[in-house]
């Protein structure tokens, strides 16, 4: 199975899954992007060796031992979420819902590229599914990072907000799986981790700094921490939340209303 067949594969469950959508109605996701990199790609060792990643980031093949190749795939929300969240400063239902049940849907789309691995007597795996995935809130690090698997993939760069611009935008999902299948990788189209971020490369634009509620993103960049404890602690949409059973606040208002939300500025 190539890349490609992979591609039309997911596409085609976003296009016809129910999953993709709130009761029929709210449609969270649009046509993906999908980005490869290999397994033993030099760049992975270098986000781990120089704490790029996270102290805690797992190499692929220490997730996989024979890792031959790492599949991430981007899902850019619709335009009914994203429009939905430009006026106020909590966010709206239709981002709440798409970035909870939304990531269940992806869930599927990691369990489903698992299985079509396994059909071809190859083994696969999606980190964020592994009983072994640790996120250390304390540290706000984790073991893996699909943004970081997302850049070796050539499917984007980094921002100011620290999210992915990619040639969809940033106002998405990311999913990645590892498998044993040798896949022909994405060519990086950029050497600067933030070539696609017009405030990283000249100063320009900004608008992610005024769209925060929480004042997590200055020039400086984006402080985890403060965002974190608005998401977590603050909690503005706790009781908005709490009858669905989502375990913690969202917010996106740093991927919307802004010249990134949907392409490359």
């Amino acid at each position: 199975m190539t890349g490609q067949e992979l591609q039309e594969r997911i596409a085609r469950e976003v296009d016809a899954n129910p999953d993709n959508t709130l009761q029929g109605r709210l449609r969270y996701y649009d046509h993906p992007l999908i980005g490869v990199a290999p397994a033993a790609d030099p760049l992975f060792v270098q986000m781990k060796e120089a704490d790029i990643a996270g102290d805690l980031f797992r190499l692929p093949q220490e997730w996989l031992p024979g890792a031959a190749s790492v599949l991430v795939y981007y899902l850019p929300f619709s335009r009914e979420v994203r429009s939905s969240n430009y006026a106020g400063s909590k966010a709206s239902m239709e981002w709440l819902h798409a970035r909870f049940r939304g990531e269940a849907f992806s869930n599927k789309l990691r369990e489903m590229l698992i299985g079509l691995m396994e059909a071809q007597g190859e083994k696969a795996l999606a980190p964020m599914l592994e009983e072994s995935m640790v996120i250390d809130y304390q540290r706000l690090s984790s073991n893996w990072s699909e943004r970081h698997a997302a850049y070796a993939a050539g499917l984007g760069t980094f921002s100011l907000n620290r999210g992915m611009i990619t040639a969809k935008g940033m106002a998405g999902r990311f999913g990645s799986m590892i498998t044993t299948l040798e896949l022909e990788p994405t060519p990086r189209i950029y050497e600067d981790p933030f070539q696609n971020c017009p405030w990283m490369v000249d100063g320009s634009c900004g608008e992610c700094m005024d769209r925060c509620p929480s004042g997590a993103i200055t020039e400086n960049g984006k402080d985890k921490r403060v965002c974190y404890e608005y998401l977590f602690v603050q909690d503005p949409l706790k009781k908005e939340r709490e009858p669905f059973g989502y375990p913690y606040s969202a917010c996106g208002k740093c991927q919307t209303a802004v010249p990134c939300e949907s392409r490359i500025p």
